[in-house]
């Protein structure tokens, strides 16, 4: 579709950083029918799911006391990251037709199935999409083991220092440690967090749910077995976790805390698309990033099922080249690059200032 045969419908048509670009751009995807709940491809994806885990647990079930345990609980961990791409996307109200039945959904596979609190990743995420990559707003961004800002880390002090200074490096590493920070934030979250919903029935159905897993791993497995089988599942959980959220606005531009933007250049701006050389590799990778891929499209439209975001993107990235916005899209392995080569430099604001700048500077990528 034509440039020309898109943006006369509306007029007139905004200028850049307009605060009418963003209604334009829905006029025009709603025009395009992409609003629409998809039930069939959820009910397919879940299906889908239900089935996998079925079959892990099967596997476990038949290998006994099998070191081939420790294949199902790679396969577990990516499953139970699976269901938390399907409980983010019911935070977003994407799958069912109402808030409360989508938040009854998602409350259940993050409570009950991936053992992670549903209110707190609400409470986080939310702030997350409405202030992405503003300093002092964003809790994305905000210190955790790795520095996202310079001031950050220039107050990093002892072994936290020597690991900011090499944070890009260890980002991988660091993130096999991703699962368990996930479910121990999660838990304190509950546990002290200020003014909670649903406290007691969510920090009741998460510690059921963990304590019960844990309880049938070491009764089914010998005790060695149950201690590798619980990491390997933590560790795929959450290196693919922190993967597949990772590449979306690390080392794209942040926003000082005060600024004054319009919300169409605020989500385009600060977000990354991960994308392919073909439609059929882009597909894959919607299934893998549970439709992260297409983060441009998922700030600017979040309650948008994952299935419309292909051709949502055609849509924005047309407009955005007509009017000379600039609309980020990366490889797999450059946007994975372009992340450590960006927590490397930050990590380097930790250094001695008089340390010599040329050894820093082979310390970047």
């Amino acid at each position: 579709m034509s440039s020309s045969t898109i943006f006369d419908r509306v007029t007139p048509t905004p200028r850049p950083g307009d605060p009418r670009s963003f209604f334009h751009v829905k006029q025009l995807v709603a025009e395009a029918g992409l609003i629409r709940r998809r039930r069939g491809h959820y009910l397919i994806l879940a299906t889908v799911l239900v089935l996998s885990l079925a079959g892990t647990i099967a596997g476990v079930v038949l290998l006994r006391d099998s070191w081939f345990q420790l294949l199902m609980a790679g396969s577990l961990g990516f499953i139970l990251t699976q269901f938390a791409f399907l409980a983010h996307e019911a935070a977003h109200r994407q799958i069912l037709s109402t808030g409360k039945s989508n938040d009854r959904l998602g409350r259940f596979l993050a409570n009950f199935v991936v053992g992670i609190s549903y209110q707190w990743w609400m409470n986080k995420h939310s702030k997350h999409h409405a202030t992405p990559n503003t300093i002092g707003k964003d809790p994305d961004i905000a210190w955790d083991t790795i520095s996202f800002v310079p001031a950050d880390a220039q107050r990093q002090r002892g072994f936290s220092k020597w690991i900011t200074e090499r944070q890009g490096y260890l980002f991988f590493p660091l993130l096999s440690l991703e699962g368990l920070n996930l479910h121990y934030q999660s838990l304190k979250y509950l546990i002290v967090g200020n003014k909670v919903k649903q406290r007691r029935r969510e920090l009741m159905s998460v510690l059921i749910r963990i304590i019960l897993y844990v309880a049938a791993i070491f009764v089914f497995l010998p005790l060695g077995m149950a201690f590798a089988f619980l990491g390997v599942q933590l560790i795929v959980f959450g290196v693919y976790m922190g993967a597949s959220f990772a590449p979306n606005h690390k080392g794209m531009p942040m926003v000082p805390k005060d600024a004054k933007i319009d919300f169409f250049s605020r989500q385009v701006l600060t977000s990354r698309n991960i994308m392919g050389k073909s439609n059929f590799s882009n597909g894959l990778l919607t299934c893998f990033y549970g439709g992260l891929n297409y983060q441009v499209e998922h700030h600017l439209f979040p309650s948008m099922p994952r299935a419309n975001l292909a051709a949502v993107s055609k849509i924005v990235r047309e407009y955005c080249n007509e009017h000379q916005i600039p609309y980020t899209v990366a490889s797999v392995r450059g946007s994975y690059g372009q992340v450590i080569r960006y927590l490397n430099k930050v990590g380097l604001s930790a250094r001695d200032p008089f340390d010599c700048p040329m050894v820093s500077g082979f310390r970047v990528l």
